[in-house]
């Protein structure tokens, strides 16, 4: 009996030979031998792999600029896949993108607009904006709409208007604010942000709100954790500040911690 090289169907005939395969190739796969159909042998097998998700990641602005503070767990499921994943991603000296969900969607989709926004500025001669590069990866991820994609990233920056913050995720949605977090842990960073958030906060009371929300996800959240990373941007660009393990920052702020 002949099988084709190419699919299973012979299988599915019942030993009756597939008249779509040439007589020459009928020839050569004289003797091949029988292969399961996967379809029947391993049902399931085509479903997506359910992955789940995990970090914290903040944004906000104030009167000095923008405080970017983040994690640096990777996890998969229940298992810590990594401790040292960096989670901001580098766009332009002004431009920095915080990475959620897919490590792989955000890592390829941040780095592809950094890019197109360097093209932009070989075309027009001058700087792209926050907003316009949001735009950007927000056009891309509304085309990929339903494909699979898992972002949820800040886009954050200095440009002519000031700082900005824009928040894009993988369906395409954009929204523009002062202060954005992301992730599993972001219910816990959310409630030290907004007991503590003022526009007009001094740099260094900024960068330990910051901090501070971190380690409250990193404490409450299984999925958060590592060391916490903090960057600065303001009109000289992006710097990153600090670099602290969350276990450092138990004995730091172990005070305002409640069981």
């Amino acid at each position: 009996m002949a099988m084709s090289a190419l699919d299973y169907r012979p299988a599915r005939l019942g030993g009756r030979e597939d008249d779509s395969v040439p007589p020459e190739l009928q020839t050569q796969l004289q003797g091949t031998p029988m292969l399961p159909d996967p379809a029947e042998s391993c049902p399931g097998f085509e479903k997506h792999v359910k992955m789940v998700h995990g970090t914290t990641t903040l944004a906000f602005k104030y009167k000095g600029g923008v405080v970017v503070a983040v994690d640096s767990r990777a996890s998969a499921g229940a298992y810590i896949a990594s401790q040292t994943v960096k989670k901001v991603i580098e766009i332009n000296p002004f431009l920095l993108g915080t990475m959620a969900g897919g490590a792989a969607d955000c890592s390829f989709w941040e780095r592809y607009l950094g890019m197109r926004c360097r093209l932009f500025e070989l075309d027009h001669k001058e700087r792209i904006s926050t907003c316009a590069a949001s735009k950007v990866l927000s056009n891309i991820t509304l085309q990929y709409r339903g494909k699979g994609l898992s972002m949820g990233t800040m886009i954050c920056g200095w440009d002519k208007t000031g700082p900005q913050i824009y928040y894009v995720d993988s369906d395409g949605q954009r929204l523009g604010g002062p202060l954005f977090s992301v992730g599993s842990g972001s219910t816990f960073a959310y409630g030290v942000l907004d007991s503590g958030y003022s526009y007009d906060l001094t740099k260094e009371a900024a960068l330990d709100l910051a901090q501070r929300a971190i380690f409250a996800a990193t404490y409450r959240d299984a999925y958060s954790g590592g060391t916490v990373r903090c960057y600065h941007i303001d009109k000289d660009g992006w710097k990153r500040v600090s670099e602290a393990d969350s276990m450092d920052l138990y004995f730091k702020f172990k005070g305002e911690v409640k069981a």
